[in-house]
């Protein structure tokens, strides 16, 4: 079930520290229906029952609670992308970088997974269709974005992806801050990044391998 899935990822991000109390939104297309977590729901212990079905124009469908305040942007990214989940936290390392850099440069070749550097999106009023054009524009063919002084958005093709893109993100933002605690962080340079992926795509490094 849908609004299952929507808060069972909800549960795991607070669990894994990025979604904090009330803060943050979780959101699953199916069709020309979005089950997005309600408004003011404490998404730790978020249940099948603070999730709201909506249409794709924001009409709601099913459920007790409004949807969450930042509906526009999970409606923009479902109109601009092909995406099946999206996944908006505060989450701590990732909202600090939001707050100083103007992208996330690739200090890890794990990051290429991500599609590179990840760019920050300018700062516009939470809830506001600003914003939700701004982020929407962040993630032109990538799968994450950060929100200058604000937080994070991933996405992805299932909700299982967005959310383990929210985590690497997440876990990107720490390294670049711990890197940056020992001194001026070294990234990779661009042919340092090619050839990560052709050694990637040579060894289809990620993927499980029978011996031979």
């Amino acid at each position: 079930m849908i609004r299952e899935q929507v808060a069972a990822a909800a549960r795991r991000l607070a669990a894994e520290g990025l979604l904090v109390g009330t803060a943050g939104n979780v959101s699953a297309r199916d069709g020309d229906r979005v089950a997005v977590t309600g408004t003011g729901v404490v998404l730790g212990d978020c249940t099948a029952g603070d999730v709201t079905v909506v249409s794709l124009d924001g009409r709601v469908l099913d459920g007790a609670l409004l949807p969450t305040s930042e509906l526009d942007l999970h409606l923009g990214v479902y109109a601009a992308t092909d995406a099946a989940a999206v996944v908006h936290t505060h989450a701590p390392y990732s909202t600090a970088v939001a707050c100083v850099l103007d992208e996330l440069p690739v200090l890890h070749y794990q990051q290429l997974l991500l599609g590179g550097a990840v760019p920050v999106a300018p700062y516009a009023t939470f809830g506001t269709p600003e914003l939700a054009r701004a982020v929407v524009a962040g993630l032109a063919g990538r799968p994450a974005v950060l929100m200058a002084n604000h937080g994070s958005v991933a996405i992805g093709a299932t909700l299982d992806k967005a959310v383990e893109h929210a985590l690497l993100l997440e876990w990107l933002a720490t390294l670049h801050h711990r890197a940056s605690a020992l001194g001026a962080p070294r990234a990779l340079t661009e042919e340092q990044q090619a050839d990560v992926v052709t050694q990637a795509l040579n060894r289809s490094y990620g993927t499980t391998q029978e011996n031979a």
